[in-house]
């Protein structure tokens, strides 16, 4: 073995023999040889590298449990009144006359505020000032209560604002199809998303379902007016209806005007059937036609169609010039 190579076996045995000593309370005098000084310097930086090692290790610790509330937002209570609505909200004012916005406004006044947060983003262009992410009936709630809302703010995009909404919403039970339907709609009418099917993909929804949804939330006023409220329309029904108003919207538009009339309470079902097929129980009244024969050989025929309120006439052999007295019989019977 070289000389070299003894010298360092020699100053490790050293090395590891202090640390020995340190560690079991041994004093070491401090060495007078330039190898025992060489020594003291080793073991010296060698000390100063583990200590550099440890606060590493610990660095980086700390750093990973950081990590885990990276992205997390806190939340903090705002004036209701500085918090806005968001365009694409998807609550109907009936839902927020409904028991159960009655159920939670109690529970959040006896709590003193909203436990669970809402989210909001801030309002471009106002300073101060909160648009709804989620959470539309808490706010409402708070604001009627004059109670703070509890938020979390974020600044999101439109198109990550109406995903979030719409993931948040679709866990609640609540949810109505025809709100679903009003804020699917809403963004495809803003151009929010370029067809149906790139919206379904965004958000992961059943294809199907979403169009069922967009049928409800356009079906005609007077049809949505037959129900005691559009939120008890079913999904399952949206395909008979809307199949019902391409083959004969008249029949439906006045079946729907006959159930809007009845000073009784009709359950949605019922009224589901009625648009759809007169209430199962009577079928559509019949044309009812009639000919009358005249001089000269003229004729006419009259179909009257009741569930139209519709009558049609046609002549034969018509004498035109007797055309002031058709005019006069038609406006006596109409007038």
């Amino acid at each position: 073995m070289s000389i070299k190579n003894r010298l360092n076996v020699n100053l490790g045995e050293i090395v590891k023999k202090k640390e020995e000593q340190r560690s079991s309370g041994q004093v070491v005098d401090a060495p007078k040889t330039a190898i025992g000084m060489h020594v003291d310097s080793i073991y010296h930086d060698k000390k100063i590298t583990d200590e550099n090692e440890r606060l590493k290790n610990e660095l980086e610790a700390s750093e990973g449990r950081l990590k885990e509330f990276d992205g997390a937002d806190v939340a903090k209570n705002l004036d209701p009144k500085l918090v806005r609505a968001s365009k694409w909200a998807n609550r109907s004012e009936a839902s927020l006359a409904s028991k159960e916005f009655e159920s939670l406004k109690l529970e959040i006044e006896q709590s003193g505020g909203n436990v669970q947060p809402i989210k909001v983003r801030p309002l471009k262009g106002v300073a101060g000032e909160f648009e709804i992410v989620f959470g539309h009936r808490r706010h409402r709630a708070c604001l009627e209560l004059g109670l703070p809302v509890l938020a979390l703010i974020d600044d999101v995009t439109d198109v990550d604002l109406f995903a979030q909404m719409d993931r948040e919403n679709r866990q609640r039970a609540d949810l109505r199809p025809f709100e679903q339907g009003l804020m699917y709609a809403k963004a495809l009418d803003e151009g929010l998303f370029p067809s149906a099917r790139k919206l379904s993909e965004a958000l992961h929804v059943d294809l199907s379902n979403l169009g069922k949804s967009l049928s409800l939330a356009r079906l005609p006023a007077d049809v949505l007016n037959a129900f005691s409220s559009p939120l008890d329309i079913q999904l399952r029904w949206a395909t008979d209806l809307t199949a019902a108003l391409q083959k004969d919207p008249e029949i439906v538009l006045a079946r729907a005007q006959q159930v809007k009339k009845r000073e009784e309470k009709t359950t949605p079902k019922a009224v589901f059937s009625f648009l759809i097929d007169g209430g199962g129980s009577e079928p559509p009244p019949p044309l009812i036609e009639l000919s009358v024969k005249g001089k000269g050989g003229q004729a006419a025929s009259i179909c009257i169609d009741k569930s139209k309120n519709t009558a049609v006439i046609n002549f034969k052999n018509f004498n035109h010039e007797r055309m002031q007295e058709i005019e006069k019989l038609v406006k006596a019977l109409i007038s």
